[in-house]
């Protein structure tokens, strides 16, 4: 199985969240908000972020990324501006 990240592109931290009123979670891409999670996924986010604190830092960084990147879907298909 090839790796998840081949061309490293989480290496850049593209992705970040903000947790806003009633536990609801903005995905942002370079600072631009792609996302937002209903309270079920929400829930699920938080609780899978949670569990990234608890690994290594090295591999803490990339694993949040990744996570970020797997709820936001497939968002970018190449032809944006």
């Amino acid at each position: 199985m090839p790796p998840i990240d081949q061309r490293n592109k989480l290496d850049e931290v593209p992705f970040s969240y903000t947790l806003g009123k009633n536990q609801r979670v903005a995905i942002q891409y370079f600072g631009k908000t792609v996302t937002h999670l209903g309270e079920g996924d929400s829930v699920k986010f938080l609780k899978r972020m949670e569990a990234v604190t608890q690994l290594q830092e090295d591999v803490q960084l990339k694993e949040a990324q990744l996570i970020m990147a797997k709820f936001t879907g497939n968002f970018k298909r190449g032809n944006e501006r």
